[in-house]
């Protein structure tokens, strides 16, 4: 464990049982929107072969200087 996450560890413990209430629920805040980030990376990825071959066509080219 870091230095950092020691300090911090030590703060939590001086908290609430409320107040470390809502620390957790933050931090699953915090965690769930990171899930979201990759989770929508992921599927942008997958999806990229599929959608290329609708996009790379001669009609769409004009939109590919916007």
């Amino acid at each position: 464990m870091s230095q950092s996450q020691r300090n911090l560890a030590e703060e939590i413990e001086t908290l609430s049982s409320d107040e470390r209430a809502e620390v957790e629920r933050f931090l699953d805040t915090l965690m769930f929107r990171n899930q979201e980030r990759v989770t929508a990376r992921i599927a942008t990825s997958v999806s990229e072969p599929a959608f290329e071959k609708i996009w790379s066509n001669p009609e769409d080219d004009i939109y590919d200087a916007l």
